[in-house]
């Protein structure tokens, strides 16, 4: 699996283009099933918060739902009413499926704060290691 390290700006493109896409596809082969495209939230999701650098960690739970609302102009429902009933129809998507946005929106949130948790504990491991005057693994500091 591949492992890029994505700044917040590179995950924010990362996120909103897949889900702009994977909404078209939604649109051609599922008539626009929201459904659909809340389930194919939730990997976008996890991946953002997995890709995005360890400086940028803050950006990814900021940046699902930002994607989810763009992704959703394909596939909201426009009723025929131009650019209004264009914007009304993302509001009504937006209430109906702010079920699968939270839930795309926890899962990065709790992805990122288990990353963090993590490079804190292995820095706090780092910086004992370096007052004793060796590094974890038995190898001396530089």
């Amino acid at each position: 699996m591949p492992n890029p390290r994505l700044t917040g700006l590179g995950g924010g493109l990362f996120c909103g283009a897949s889900m702009f896409a994977l909404a078209c596809l939604d649109q051609l082969l599922f008539e626009g099933s929201l459904t659909v495209y809340g389930v194919l939230f939730l990997p976008v999701c996890v991946l953002t918060a997995l890709w995005v650098r360890p400086g940028d960690l803050v950006t990814a739970p900021v940046i699902v739902p930002i994607a989810f609302t763009f992704g959703l102009l394909p596939i909201a429902d426009d009723s025929g009413g131009g650019v209004s009933g264009s914007f009304m129809g993302l509001v009504t998507a937006l209430a109906l499926q702010a079920g699968w946005l939270y839930g795309g929106t926890l899962a990065a949130g709790l992805v990122v704060t288990a990353r963090k948790v993590r490079l804190m504990s292995r820095r706090a491991a780092r910086r004992r290691a370096q007052a004793r005057g060796s590094l974890p693994g038995g190898r001396q500091p530089r």
